[in-house]
């Protein structure tokens, strides 16, 4: 489904990551930008049939995708572009705080994802009171065949190294409130993403996520 172009160009642009090279090189950036959105076009119909929330969102590809540009004027790292091409699938859009899906294409760092990453303090604040009213029901999700095909868990990176405000330590979902994102990923690798199959094998990692996507946007409707 991704052209050996494609990967070749992102490869190429991590180790020219400058606005010369660039624009030198838009015509092979705009081709590798179009056969990323091929994929996102693909991917997102397939995950209108699994899930009806993105169904109803009627989410356009183009604006599933984020920018290559990167945000530099509060980061150490002053490069100009991203090194990945990056598509996020949620219900109602990417400026909705709700949970969903992500796909990664990165040269020896691709991946899909999802959940809810980072959320800010309200929405926060309402996830982890839904997992303490709700522990048995959500260990459940995390312990459904469909996701522990494709993630060990949730992501701990960030976690809180003591209770959240509110929290005992003897709570007994203590290691999910200490969270500050409620993601899983799995890795992609690279002999995969060139191969004809590989939007299912996308669509099959974001089925492991659903009922856990679900699960966060039900709390916060």
């Amino acid at each position: 489904m991704l052209k050996p172009e494609t990967l070749s160009f992102l490869a190429d642009l991590k180790n020219n990551n400058n606005k010369p090279w660039f624009d030198a090189t838009r015509p092979a950036y705009e081709a590798a930008r179009a056969n990323f959105l091929h994929l996102v076009t693909v991917v997102l119909a397939g995950l209108e049939r699994l899930d009806p929330a993105i169904a109803e969102s009627n989410l356009q590809p183009k604006s599933c995708m984020f920018r290559i540009n990167r945000d530099v004027r509060f980061s150490k790292d002053k490069s100009p572009y991203k090194t990945n091409f990056g598509a996020w699938f949620n219900a109602g859009g990417k400026q909705s705080p709700s949970a969903g899906y992500y796909l990664n294409i990165e040269p020896g760092g691709s991946f899909v994802a999802g959940g809810m990453y980072m959320p800010d303090a309200k929405v926060l604040t309402t996830l982890r009171q839904e997992i303490d009213y709700n522990l048995a029901d959500f260990e459940a999700l995390l312990a459904q065949p469909t996701f522990k095909a494709y993630y060990d868990g949730l992501d701990q990176d960030g976690a809180l190294q003591r209770p959240p405000k509110g929290y005992d330590a003897d709570n007994p979902a203590i290691s999910y409130l200490k969270l500050k994102s409620f993601t899983a990923a799995h890795n992609l690798p690279d002999s995969a993403l060139t191969k004809p199959d590989f939007p299912q094998k996308v669509l099959g990692a974001f089925e492991g996520l659903q009922p856990l996507v679900h699960f966060f946007n039900r709390a916060l409707t």
